[in-house]
């Protein structure tokens, strides 16, 4: 039978644990966000110049919930080495993304931030994200 090959991890490993960590932190700002949405309709100016780009601040506070909560499950299987946390950290990330350009009016900058750490999760685990071994 033939073995198979073991990959070396190189320097860039330390890509997929940013990855794994930042989606972790911004799983649980997005489940912060998301709880002070559900009980504060006021968190998020609905409509008017500078309003959410949503009708309802409650449906959008379950989505970030939701994002959030698959941001969390992603990076901890990422530390494990799981392709499935891979994929869901990739798919997750980029909802997250979407969700926080649909609060760009209201937080500029806090969007902006977010949006680019989502994508530079989105780097590090479609590039170097298979260089973590899984732990068996």
């Amino acid at each position: 039978m033939q073995e198979r090959a073991e990959k070396e991890m190189t320097g860039w490993v330390g890509w997929s644990f940013f990855a794994a960590v930042v989606l972790i932190l911004v799983g649980a700002m997005d489940i912060i966000t998301g709880f002070i949405a559900l009980f504060d309709d006021g968190y998020v100016v609905a409509g008017g110049r500078n309003g959410l780009f949503v009708f309802n601040a409650t449906g959008w506070g379950f989505t970030v919930l939701i994002i959030g909560v698959a941001l969390v499950l992603a990076g901890f299987a990422i530390l494990k080495g799981s392709l499935w946390g891979r994929v869901i950290g990739v798919i997750a990330a980029g909802l997250s993304a979407i969700a926080h350009l649909s609060t760009m009016r209201v937080y500029p900058i806090w969007s902006m931030t977010i949006i680019v750490i989502c994508v530079l999760v989105i780097y590090a685990l479609t590039v170097h994200g298979d260089e973590l071994k899984p732990v068996t």
